[in-house]
């Protein structure tokens, strides 16, 4: 029985360890996606950019007085539009990736907290005492002593109030 127990244990530990690696791995490729939304962003920042230019082109085109002023007002006021949902987009995904970036931080940390709680379980091959109950309640004391001085409890929060203005707090 003593040996199926390290077995138990030691085999806990290594299955945990796989899949938290595994959860770990998912993690940075999640963090490479955001990567990629964030170059998406910088195309949204650039089309602002050209609204703006065009925005520029037509006020100088009012003040040269080629086209009559109502003409140059829609166009102001379609430009002005454009250029307000590039920002909103570009706002809204900027803090979308703030606090996505909170998330996987956060989640790294209690991944590595679990990693250690079952780098505890590990008895590395250390066989459990063939007689008296004493001494296997205090092994497996001792193990459950190394768990608790593994275990993390701290709880961190997303702080974002509304995507508009960054100030919502999640979780």
């Amino acid at each position: 029985m003593n040996t199926q127990v390290v077995r138990l244990l030691s085999g806990v530990s290594v299955h945990g360890d796989q899949h938290l690696a595994e959860v770990e791995r998912d993690l940075v490729q999640m963090d490479v996606l955001l990567d990629e939304a964030i170059k998406k962003l910088c195309a949204s920042f650039m089309a602002i950019h050209h609204a703006v230019d065009r925005q520029q082109e037509a006020l100088n085109g009012l003040l040269a007085g080629s086209l009559p002023a109502s003409e140059y007002a829609q166009r102001f006021e379609a430009l002005r539009g454009e250029i307000g949902r590039h920002v909103s987009a570009a706002v809204t995904g900027l803090q979308f990736q703030d606090m996505t970036s909170q998330l996987i931080g956060r989640m790294v940390q209690h991944l590595a907290s679990l990693r250690d709680v079952f780098g505890a379980l590990d008895t590395n091959g250390a066989a459990l005492p063939q007689s008296g109950n004493e001494a296997l309640l205090a092994l497996l004391s001792d193990i459950g002593d190394r768990v608790d001085a593994r275990r993390s409890g701290v709880r961190s929060t997303v702080n974002q109030r509304h995507m508009e203005s960054g100030d919502i707090e999640l979780f």
